[in-house]
């Protein structure tokens, strides 16, 4: 939901600061105050249009910024577009700024975060968080690829989707596959021949995982052998000396000696026997250090034919690895699918043949499903049209009429239904599109078509009620949605704001008492003058005596009797919502 909007020199607003509430926030005031210039800014906010019109006179930009805080479901929408275009802050996406700046030349800049981006995905964005009746484009159910989610998840569709979608992504792989077989013969037979020398060359190096490094460690052996040799003669001499030594005796030798006198040591003293005893392992382990140093120098040597032998080895891997990939071991893996990618060429007929009977099953399969679907949107579009008439008919547009209009398309390669072949995509073998006539004698037309205004808001506000749960657009904003009904009837679009404001986050510019009444939050917009400039300035109506004399004014009524009917507004409204909640309750 938009928790908080802040507008700079933005028309007749010089600086502006408002915070919002969750449920249903109601913007009041008289004529020419600047209410509808908030939505404007907000509608600026969310991608359109820049004008340099709307930078108020004598400054040099405008700015308006907005803090959204998302719900998991709209975070998980709007985390691909934020990971895309790099506009994530950290890892979560629960809240998000947006901006706007406008400058006097006209020129604007539009920003996600703090991160400059491009207008049209500032719009992409704000399409997933707001919804404003007064700027078609800000209207998501004004589009027509919105409709038929909108009305699989009122028909409680979307598990059925998911499961086609699977079979729509398998038909498409095996579709791909089968172009790919069917593509030039000679471009195959060319691919085939390259497979064939990759395998052969690698099949026939005979790579080892972990070869490389012990050929490495050889060749490091092989090239220090000499030294290898010297130094563990010298380290045999130490433990066992030689002939030349004279009367120094050699460290194993001496360990044992040692080991000797304390043994009889410890028969005059038995507290020296763990001192013994480790004499004794260590003339045992200096004996079994000097045989493992023989064994050692007696394998230690140098052979050139060896060491060219290794070096070649080495110089073929590294060719090898340069070629197919990093490692040995990405090398390997990249024999692997070259052997698949040619076993798939030289059998390309048979897995052709494989291949289409595959696509002609999952082709029935997509069409019993696409089918399934089709039955129930059939069913649950009566529903809808028959719900949004009775509520149009609340809005005193009792002649209006809906339809979900459901259609196919054939398509000679598409699924089977019945004798039929249609079209279909992820969503099945449907195309949604909401229409509808506002007056008696007009066709059906689509959304955007049919009517302006108050009218066009009513059948926003009836389409939003009845889609309440399956629309996922947090925040709805309402502007003359009172033009051209009455006090009775603004009661009644007081009560369906009010209780779409529990799915959304309601915003509404009104000149009625009846529907003002039934706000959650309140608050009035004037104008003040300071010096000789014009300023919009909006007041949070806090306590019910404010509101008051609020709704007194807008009903145009003085002294106590405006006050009655004032209160007597709000009294309604409560009476109202009290029940619903208990009823929500019960």
């Amino acid at each position: 939901m938009l928790e908080e909007l802040r507008i700079q020199n933005f028309a007749i607003i010089d600086r502006l600061e408002l915070n919002f509430a969750p449920g249903f926030n109601v913007i009041t005031g008289e004529t020419g105050a600047g209410k509808s210039i908030i939505i404007d800014a907000v509608e600026l906010l969310l991608g359109g249009k820049a004008d340099a019109s709307v930078v108020r006179a004598g400054a040099d930009r405008a700015v308006v910024e907005g803090v959204f805080a998302l719900s998991p479901t709209v975070q998980a929408l709007a985390l691909p577009i934020l990971q895309r275009e790099e506009l994530l802050e950290g890892d979560s996406a629960a809240y998000l700024t947006l901006s706007r700046e406008v400058r006097s030349n006209g020129r604007s800049t539009a920003r996600v975060n703090g991160i400059t981006t491009s207008q049209e995905v500032l719009r992409e964005i704000g399409e997933l968080l707001v919804d404003v009746h007064g700027q078609s484009e800000h209207l998501s159910l004004l589009n027509p690829r919105t409709h038929i989610d909108l009305l699989d998840r009122y028909a409680d569709l979307m598990a059925m989707r998911t499961a086609l979608a699977a079979v729509v992504e398998r038909v498409n792989a095996v579709r791909r596959e089968i172009k790919r077989l069917l593509a030039d013969e000679a471009a195959l037979q060319r691919r085939a021949e390259q497979l064939r020398y990759e395998v052969d060359e690698i099949d026939a190096a005979a790579l080892q995982p972990g070869e490389e490094e012990e050929l490495r460690a050889e060749r490091t052996r092989m090239a220090n052998s000499e030294q290898l040799a010297t130094l563990t003669q010298e380290a045999l001499l130490l433990l066992h000396g030689d002939d030349s030594a004279g009367d120094r005796l050699a460290a194993v030798d001496q360990l044992m000696q040692a080991a000797v006198l304390l043994q009889k040591l410890t028969a005059i003293d038995p507290r020296l026997k763990a001192d013994y005893e480790l004499a004794d392992s260590l003339s045992a382990q200096a004996e079994e250090l000097a045989r493992s140093l023989r064994r050692y120098a007696d394998a230690v040597e140098f052979t050139p034919e060896r060491l060219d032998e290794v070096e070649e080895r080495l110089e073929l891997i590294n060719r090898l690895r340069r070629r197919y990939g990093g490692t040995v071991e990405a090398v390997l893996a990249y024999a692997e699918r070259a052997r698949a990618e040619l076993d798939s060429i030289e059998h390309s007929e048979e897995r052709l043949a494989a291949l289409r009977a595959e696509e002609e099953k999952l082709l029935r399969h997509i069409g019993e499903l696409g089918e399934k679907i089709s039955r129930v949107r059939t069913l649950f579009g009566q529903k809808l049209g028959e719900r949004i008439v009775a509520e149009l008919a609340d809005l005193r547009m009792e002649r209006a009429r809906f339809e979900a209009a459901i259609t196919q398309t054939p398509d000679p390669e598409g699924c089977y239904v019945g004798d039929r072949r249609l079209a279909f995509d992820a969503t099945g073998i449907d195309r949604v599109e909401f229409m509808m006539s506002a007056n008696p004698g007009e066709p059906l037309r689509p959304l955007a078509q049919v009517a302006s205004g108050g009218e066009t808001a009513r059948i926003m506000l009836a389409l939003k009620r009845v889609l309440a749960q399956a629309d996922q657009t947090p925040t709805l904003i309402f502007d003359e949605i009172d033009q051209g009904i009455g006090g009775r009837v603004g009661s009644v679009v007081g009560e369906k704001l009010w209780m779409l404001s529990m799915h959304h986050q309601v915003m509404v510019v009104t000149h009625l008492a009846q529907l003002a009444g039934y706000g959650d939050r309140h608050y009035h917009v004037r104008k003040r003058i300071e010096g000789d400039r014009t300023a919009t300035q909006v007041i949070p109506l806090e306590d019910e005596q404010q509101r008051i004399g609020e709704l007194a004014e807008m009903l145009g009524a003085q002294g106590e009797s405006g006050r009655l009917s004032a209160l007597g507004i709000l009294a309604q409204a409560q009476d109202y919502k009290r029940q619903i909640l208990r009823h929500e309750r019960d």
